[in-house]
């Protein structure tokens, strides 16, 4: 890894969140599969039509990074709400809403330009997990991240493991075209600072289980609800300043 690369700084909305992440309690329903992991849920709804002055999850807002033609995200990088993902390819939680209700919110507020969802690679659960997660951004830079995902959160998929002809397998299944470019990427010093990026991010939050989420700056973390997250997008959009162009349905789709 770099030495120059820049650290994650922790201001005042930060520690805000690092205090929520880390006291919250799990609230969702469970999922059918067990694993290692005990997610815990966090929904901040007070203060969400707040003025912008007055909101103390602005600075986490500013985590949102909007990049245009971003592989790992999903919908118009102008959306008046942002959810960021940080997840693990190992976690069962993350298979839960990643089977049962990411594809709602995508239906529901991506493709109508409201919502733009930003993964974070967060492997947590050891020397597979990382390899998965650099197996997605691989596939992403051919454009099949979605896809990848898709793969890797199908029903019994995390139990064949993310060994090395797994995740080719997986990128054969993602569709991704260029396998041996694949593999190079998989193991390539961008992939593991990419990786790194993300993790130190949600380290830096106070998140020490998956799947957690920033919807505008408000914390979530666990296999929530729908009406969760809907209420959470619905809050966070009503508070939002007027983005003034309507989308369009390529712009919302963009990425899956």
């Amino acid at each position: 890894m770099s030495a120059s690369r820049k650290p994650v700084i922790i201001g005042a909305g930060v520690v805000v969140a690092a205090l929520l992440l880390g006291l919250a309690s799990y609230t969702a329903t469970r999922p059918d599969d067990d694993g290692p992991e005990k997610p815990s849920a966090i929904t901040e709804s007070s203060g969400a039509s707040a003025a912008p002055q007055d909101d103390p999850y602005q600075e986490l807002q500013a985590l949102a990074r909007r990049e245009s033609g971003d592989p790992l995200s999903v919908g118009r990088a102008d959306a008046p709400v942002v959810m960021v993902e940080y997840a693990d390819f190992q976690c069962g939680y993350c298979g839960k809403f990643a089977r049962d209700t990411e594809p709602e919110l995508i239906e529901k507020y991506v493709e109508s330009g409201v919502l733009r969802i930003e993964w974070r690679n967060f492997p947590i659960f050891g020397e597979e997990s990382e390899a998965a997660a650099r197996g997605a951004w691989a596939a992403g830079q051919q454009g099949r991240f979605w896809q990848f995902h898709a793969a890797a959160y199908a029903d019994g998929a995390k139990e064949k493991g993310f060994g090395e002809d797994r995740l080719k397998e997986l990128a054969e299944q993602a569709g991704v075209k260029d396998l041996d470019a694949f593999a190079e990427d998989l193991e390539s010093e961008a992939a593991r600072k990419s990786v790194k990026r993300d993790q130190e991010e949600a380290y830096a939050l106070g998140a020490t289980s998956t799947p957690s989420f920033l919807v505008n700056g408000r914390p979530i973390s666990g296999a929530q609800p729908m009406d969760t997250f809907v209420q959470a997008i619905e809050a966070a959009h009503q508070a939002a300043p007027e983005k003034g162009a309507e989308p369009s349905g390529a712009a919302g789709k963009a990425g899956r």
